[in-house]
């Protein structure tokens, strides 16, 4: 009896946590993905004016992110939930929660004021009312779920298990 506990802890230890941390991962950087993006993709102008607040991209250019930024966060998010192209939905993931490290960072270190617009709204705010810090942290968070996500694909729960084996 004692052997056989030993050996399910065991399994347990080394086979399947991994695949849980991953299915953690997978819905921490999934949900907040489509939150993000249902959270703007009603109101399409302001996701593009909080993308031209940033003074990064070339105006033009900007609105098309903007636009398309909403869309993409929902589609990565729900491929992530799902798991369903997994370590490509991470890859994606992870390179927006980069740009988005990128863009608070540069804001920051140019002083501008501004509301992050991750989740709806966006452009200048007081100076006390930024959280950059915070913003920063998340987003760094977010990004190791999905390295977790691109260096071990394999997770509990995931269409791409069950798909393809």
């Amino acid at each position: 009896m004692g052997a056989e506990v030993m050996g399910l802890r065991s399994q347990w230890d080394t086979g399947r946590l991994p695949d849980l941390i991953g299915l953690l991962a997978r819905l921490i950087l999934g949900i907040v993905l489509i939150w993000a993006g249902v959270s703007k993709v009603t109101h399409p102008a302001v996701s593009a004016q909080a993308v031209r607040a940033y003074q990064i991209l070339p105006y033009d250019f900007a609105d098309y992110v903007g636009y398309a930024l909403p869309v993409l966060e929902i589609l990565i998010g729900l491929l992530l939930v799902a798991g369903l192209l997994t370590r490509w939905s991470a890859a994606v993931g992870g390179l927006l929660m980069l740009a988005f490290i990128i863009g608070i960072s540069w804001v920051w270190a140019h002083g501008y004021s501004l509301d992050c617009g991750c989740f709806g709204g966006g452009g200048t705010i007081a100076a006390s009312q930024t959280q950059y810090p915070l913003e920063i942290l998340r987003d760094v968070g977010l990004a190791a779920c999905a390295g977790w996500l691109v260096a071990r694909p394999s997770t509990s729960y995931s269409l791409d298990h069950r798909l393809f084996g």
